[in-house]
């Protein structure tokens, strides 16, 4: 787990911040004191912090509350003052949390559709000094500001409601209307921590975080993937903090993930007085036409992963040579295939480039960009020039009025299109990863006849692929040998997308799958074996319903990191409370979010909602807080619903999704901020804060061109939740559940369906087999806390001792107590580690990241790389 401390006005976040979010450590700006006897002083200032910290789900490590109490006044108040600040952004406490109905749930009206009637005969009936249409009282109706809606004070509560209670748009803080709060009974002692909890550790000096932020460099420059939003945001920060335009020994000879390669080369190249120094370093890392397209896109401000168009900036000229000089020394065929994969990006880019200008003393990149431009060859100096390129160049032609080049794609798309297996193989035999990407193509034009041929490709293919491409290999190669009905497409964008189609494809034979699965997890396997071995590993059962990462760059910014798709349980006679907060910029005008709960059976009929046209739901099952309409700065607006599990599946509700539509169509980017989650809670949902930090378990920033997002789903009577997190781009306005309760029934049951199905690679399945290639000795903890050991046998195969762990074919029992653990793989940094050892933890707890090595999901994936 990542704790992400996100800033809700966009603002950037201190470096602080960011260690804090990924090592849950914390620095001292000041040089550590010396022992001393701390004062009754300083330790009642520990005390509050401690209790503060308490109150938003954080403790302190013994070490750190030692240094601490030794510290003095003002660096402790400071220290204290600042964490507080960095935590409270992450869990969104650093923002008013009203809703309409002040004293939610207990004020929720039990009839939504009465209130919305006098809303309406309020709006159309009331006159100025004229007695109350609704209650016919004398001298209470007055106009509210800003709206001025004539409002009776005896109908409507100024001391519940936040809002005109006509319009439900924020009125002045300041209108009459608004009378004091009703008094909120305090929270009660049954206030349990959250799962999330951390317990915050001592990160050293000024030195030490700069070594730390070295080291978080390190790991993000080392991973395959795309990042995540968060990731990209954290590289940005470490890059200003731990890299050295001047001394680039901390710039790695290969930076594996094509985006973050991309950013890095760009921030070398910020600044133009370091250019001379840093350019060879840039360009000897340009190893494709579309590592310097990406390069330029986000020197421009725009996308690494080339989703949107990117309008370029100018280049300058040392620049251009540099860049020019990088496609001309690749293979110019190679450079016109990737060229036509963006061909209108690369056409505003060669506008910048100039390179006819350079024609030669860069033929070939001059050659690449005629070919992609379709010039037409005169009897001129350019023609000529590029005609003898084009001689040297054997895939090159020239014989028609244009340069064209034979490219590898068409090659294949026509062979696949023609059955040609035999003629297709040598082609993707070229680029492995693309056989991986069309191995079911493939196999289904195969047939039985070519099958074995194709396997064998894959046999050689494999150990040359990127460990993200195997994983979904096998994952979706895995679930060929029965007939699908929907599938579920994410197509690469800005936002996680889902799409559906009808599943038109025949199985597969059970033999081709079955070998295509063995060669697969074999290379897994493989891989995992050349990484460091270890005694003991401890995985955690409850990893099973953990995905392994995909589709990284869409994740939102989230207080918890979990990946799309995972299941994790939800505890027993606890009330679930979403919650959504959103401001207003001078782009986006008036804003009307709405957080809502469509909810489903067994068959995925629609039973019932819980939005602003139905505040409650079978009673106090679903209790919705009230519909802001409007959110201005800089007090935003809240929505939140009350989920009772218990009474949710006594009123026969199975499935439940929680929705955020912009009911006037406004896209959530637009916006100064937006956030949503959820918090569990255990006390009645009449007493307490309305919005308690203690208790938040999830908070997701609301980002990008959607207008409906939606981030989780729960299965009420299994009592379990499914992040989802996606978003869907409806057209129109108006936005609702029972507008889209069908398309939302489609969805969420084809997404139960394809993360059921296995076609996504579990993180517990992952767990299993390098734990297996890597260890003598696997722990498996059950969710009773429980254990069952297994030692991998004299000559048994990693691929057999992994099929054996987590079945009944135990070894001897192991101590966790008197065992140094080597390798874990959590839910909860819970289990003592041994020094130096590798942990996963969704929630690291009081593990340490100065003693343990603290893996994230997606650097479980980044450490299969190839040979």
């Amino acid at each position: 787990m990542t704790m992400t401390t996100m800033t809700t006005t966009g603002a950037r976040r201190s470096l602080d911040a960011t260690l804090l979010s990924r090592r849950g450590a914390v620095y001292l700006t000041a040089p550590a004191p010396l022992p001393m006897t701390s004062s009754p002083d300083s330790l009642a200032g520990i005390t509050l912090l401690e209790a503060d910290l308490l109150e938003r789900g954080f403790l302190l490590s013994n070490g750190l509350r030692q240094i601490l109490a030794d510290s003095t006044d003002t660096q402790l108040a400071a220290t204290g003052r600042a964490l507080l600040a960095d935590i409270d952004t992450a869990l969104g406490a650093d923002r008013d949390h009203t809703p309409l109905f002040r004293s939610f749930p207990a004020s929720t009206p039990t009839d939504t559709l009465a209130l919305y009637v006098d809303r309406v005969l309020s709006v159309l009936l009331q006159a100025p000094e004229q007695p109350c249409v609704l209650c016919g009282s004398n001298a209470t109706v007055h106009a509210v500001a800003p709206c001025a809606h004539l409002v009776c004070t005896s109908c409507f509560d100024g001391a519940d409601l936040s809002a005109c209670p006509i319009c439900q748009r924020q009125i002045d803080a300041d209108d009459p209307f608004l009378l004091p709060a009703h008094h909120r009974p305090a929270a009660g002692a049954r206030r349990a921590l959250p799962s999330r909890l951390r317990i915050l550790t001592h990160g050293g000096d000024l030195a030490d975080r700069t070594a730390d932020a070295t080291a978080e460099l390190t790991v993000l420059l080392s991973r395959t993937g795309a990042l995540s939003p968060q990731d990209t945001d954290d590289l940005a920060i470490l890059l200003d903090a731990a890299g050295d335009r001047t001394d680039l020994r901390w710039l790695p000879e290969t930076i594996p993930g094509r985006e973050t390669k991309a950013r890095v080369l760009a921030w070398l190249l910020d600044d133009p007085e370091h250019h001379p120094s840093v350019l060879p370093a840039v360009t000897a890392r340009l190893t494709t036409a579309t590592d310097v397209l990406r390069l330029a896109a986000v020197r421009s401000g725009g996308d690494a992963g080339l989703v949107t168009p990117t309008r370029f900036t100018a280049i300058p000229r040392p620049l251009r040579r540099a860049l020019l000089e990088a496609l001309d020394r690749l293979d110019v065929t190679q450079v016109a295939e990737d060229m036509h994969r963006y061909t209108q990006a690369w056409k505003h880019l060669a506008e910048r480039l100039h390179p006819f200008e350079y024609r030669t003393r860069y033929p070939q990149a001059a050659l690449a960009v005629a070919a992609l431009r379709e010039t037409v060859l005169t009897d001129g100096l350019l023609s000529r020039s590029l005609k003898a390129t084009a001689r040297r160049v054997p895939a090159a032609s020239t014989n028609r009025p244009k340069v064209a080049f034979a490219l590898w794609s068409a090659q294949v798309e026509t062979a696949l299109a023609e059955a040609d297996v035999p003629r297709v193989l040598p082609l993707l035999a070229q680029r492995p990863g693309e056989l991986l990407r069309r191995l079911d193509h493939v196999l289904r034009t195969a047939g039985d006849d070519h099958a074995p041929r194709v396997l064998d490709a894959l046999e050689q293919a494999a150990p040359r692929v990127a460990p993200a491409v195997i994983l979904s290999a096998l994952g979706e190669i895995r679930t060929r040998t029965r007939k699908g009905t929907k599938r579920v497409f994410f197509p690469k964008g800005g936002n996680a997308k889902a799409h559906l189609a009808a599943d038109e494809r025949a199985p597969l034979p059970d033999a081709v799958v079955d070998r295509a699965v063995s060669i697969l997890t074999g290379e897994i396997l493989s891989r995992a074996a050349r990484l460091t071995p270890v005694d003991t590993a401890v995985i955690d059962a409850g990893l099973n319903g953990v995905i392994a990462p995909f589709a990284e760059r869409t994740a939102s910014r989230a207080l918890v990191t979990l990946p799309r798709g995972s299941e994790l349980p939800l505890p027993d006679g606890r009330t679930l409370r979403l919650f959504l907060h959103w401001m207003e910029s001078a782009d986006s005008g008036t804003t009307d979010l709405d957080l809502s709960a469509a909810m489903f059976n067994d068959s995925w009929e629609h039973v019932g909602t819980c939005d602003y046209t139905r505040l409650r739901f079978a009673g106090s099952a679903a209790i919705h807080s009230g519909d802001l309409q409007s959110a201005p700065a800089p007090q935003g607006a809240n929505e939140y619903v009350d989920l009772d599990l218990d009474q949710l599946a006594a009123a026969g509700i199975r499935y439940l999704v929680a929705t955020v539509f912009s009911y006037n169509n406004v896209p959530f980017d637009q916006l100064a901020e937006a956030f949503a989650g959820f918090m569990v809670r255990d006390e009645d949902g009449n007493t307490g804060a309305v919005f308690d930090p203690r208790q938040v378990e999830q908070r997701f920033d609301l980002t990008g061109q959607a207008r409906a997002s939606l981030p989780l789903l729960i299965d009420v009577q299994g009592r379990t939740m499914r992040w989802l997190d996606i978003v869907q781009g409806f057209t129109g306005t108006h936005h609702a559940v029972h507008r889209h309760a069908n398309h939302l029934a489609d969805l969420g049951e084809a997404l139960i369906g394809l993360f059921t199905s296995g076609a996504r690679v579990g993180l517990g399945e992952l767990a299993t087999w390098q734990a297996a290639a890597r260890a003598r000795n696997v722990v498996v903890r059950h969710l009773d806390g429980s254990t069952t050991a297994y030692q991998r046998h004299q000559g048994e195969s990693a691929a057999d001792f992994a099929v054996r762990i987590g079945t009944p074919l135990t070894d001897r029992h192991v101590d966790l107590a008197t065992t140094d653990v080597n390798l874990a793989y959590l839910l909860r940094g819970d289990l003592p580690l041994a020094d130096g050892s590798e942990a996963y933890a969704l929630h690291p707890a009081g593990l340490d990241a100065r003693q343990v090595r603290l893996l994230g999901a997606s650097d479980l994936v980044s450490a299969l790389v190839p040979e």
